[in-house]
């Protein structure tokens, strides 16, 4: 990434569903490594919940990540999270950058854009057998809180949930 390349959330709309399907599949492959996941007979993971972002747009929030002006990943948000009993609470779903963009701040950019974009109360779930994840996820939101945050257990399937909460600040 660029010194001079700014990073930025676009909403994704039903429009831009090719693209979010496309790189929904890059994502799928990468969390093969953490989940049990198969190809289906098309020879695609497939996100059968990508369809409910279009139809339930109160609680579904799906976001693409650009750096510049090229697309960069995406960020899929709900309101409401099984980790959490407070149904006004937003939860990271989903959240992917492309290879060529990691390691370079654009992640924590786009987490803190997200967050500043949509104030309130946020779960983090993250998976235990993510040991890229946890530690994005940790020191992110620690710097971005500055250390104001709960970080939880949470048992799961498949496996056990680090589980982050706190409030954004909003801008």
């Amino acid at each position: 990434m660029a010194a001079s390349e700014t990073v930025t959330l676009e909403r994704a709309t039903s429009e831009t569903d090719p693209l979010l399907r496309n790189l929904l599949e890059l994502y799928v492959h990468d969390m093969s490594e953490v989940f049990p996941v198969e190809l289906g007979s098309d020879g695609r993971f497939g996100y059968e919940k990508l369809p409910l972002y279009w139809s339930e747009p109160a609680r579904r929030h799906a976001f693409l990540i650009k750096c510049g002006s090229r697309v960069a990943g995406f960020a899929l948000v709900t309101r409401g999270s099984p980790a959490s009993v407070n149904p006004a609470a937003f939860d990271v779903a989903e959240f992917f950058v492309l290879r060529a963009h990691r390691r370079a701040g654009v992640g924590r950019q786009a987490a803190f854009a997200l967050w500043d974009g949509m104030p309130g109360h946020w779960v983090v779930r993250v998976s235990e057998a993510n040991r890229a994840g946890i530690p994005f996820w940790s020191e992110s939101i620690r710097a971005y809180t500055s250390g104001a945050f709960i970080e939880t257990s949470w048992p799961g399937q498949p496996g056990d949930w680090r589980v982050f909460r706190f409030e954004s600040r909003g801008v």
